[in-house]
């Protein structure tokens, strides 16, 4: 047994996946992967977690991280990693995907904090949190129909998190512009315009008024992504949020700006860890399991 894995633990055989909707547009994860390598992704919410078994290998913002058991994983949104087993004995982990919204609401507001907050590194040893983490998470995918039990369940737990490895937004998100860099933030809006398009280098150059060559440095050292790493997390965003409205995968490929949906397949699986079909399916079920309480209190 690897010295990273928890007690009575047995390697993960393959690669496994299970998503559950929650209250407040929070999504849990449960996975086991044994030699699944995420590519350089980001997300439009923050990816909050723990991992429970092995080591999660990852790299955010240029510098390589080893997640142990009982290690806090905290992504903010944006905020470019990739992952893969750090052993021969993979890794499991659970993970929060959780809306920005439902992150500034669980602000302390007497505490004079405002906006959305920013967690200050990617990962933090913290056993104590870790296991509450994991307790909150057996306790979200108990609440089905308890919506009101659910966010105020997630909510106490990420408000702790936040008190104690979150920073001031403004000091975070602002810098770019400070440095005079606006036309970078020109450069995203025009990725979320036409993200449905083949967008090229040449066309972000134009609409930053920088060379090919130096926008991709100056946008990578703003954001710490290229360009082409934000154009996928803003296609795969807009996939989920076309999935869950029922909308078909082929369709949603070519809504999105991909080629096919074998091409939608590929980056959704690097990015997400599993199949679109796969998630919109676990999704699907999860929705209905929820929905059953309130259906039958309604007989």
């Amino acid at each position: 047994m690897s010295k990273a894995s928890s007690p009575g633990a047995s390697a993960p055989a393959g690669n496994d996946v299970r998503l559950s909707a929650s209250a407040g547009g929070i999504t849990l994860m449960q996975a086991s992967f044994a030699d699944h390598a995420f590519e350089r992704h980001s997300h439009d919410c923050f990816a909050i977690g723990v991992t429970t078994y092995g080591i999660q290998r990852f790299r955010c913002k240029g510098q390589r991280y080893d997640s142990r058991v009982g290690d806090l994983v905290l992504f903010n949104p944006d905020e470019d990693h990739d992952g893969a087993p750090g052993s021969a004995d993979g890794f499991r982990y659970l993970l929060w995907y959780v809306p920005a919204a439902f992150v500034r609401s669980c602000l302390d507001r007497d505490a004079g904090l405002r906006g959305t907050p920013y967690f200050a590194a990617p990962q933090s040893t913290d056993r104590r949190m870790a296991a509450a983490f994991g307790r909150r998470t057996l306790a979200l995918l108990d609440s089905a129909g308890e919506s009101l039990r659910a966010e105020s369940l997630a909510g106490a737990l990420i408000g702790t998190l936040l008190a104690r490895y979150g920073e001031r937004p403004q000091a975070a998100v602002d810098t770019p512009r400070r440095a005079g860099s606006a036309h970078l933030h020109r450069v995203k809006d025009y990725i979320h315009a036409h993200f449905q398009r083949d967008v090229t280098v040449a066309e972000l150059a134009a609409v930053s008024g920088l060379s090919r060559a130096h926008l991709t440095r100056a946008f990578t050292a703003a954001f710490h992504m290229p360009p082409h790493v934000y154009l996928n997390s803003v296609r795969i965003a807009q996939a989920k949020a076309l999935i869950r409205r029922g909308l078909p995968l082929a369709a949603t490929a070519i809504e999105c700006g991909f080629a096919d949906q074998s091409h939608l397949t590929r980056r959704f699986k690097g990015s997400v860890g599993v199949s679109p079909a796969d998630w919109r399916r676990m999704l699907c079920a999860g929705q209905r399991q929820a929905a059953l309480p309130q259906a039958l209190s309604a007989r």
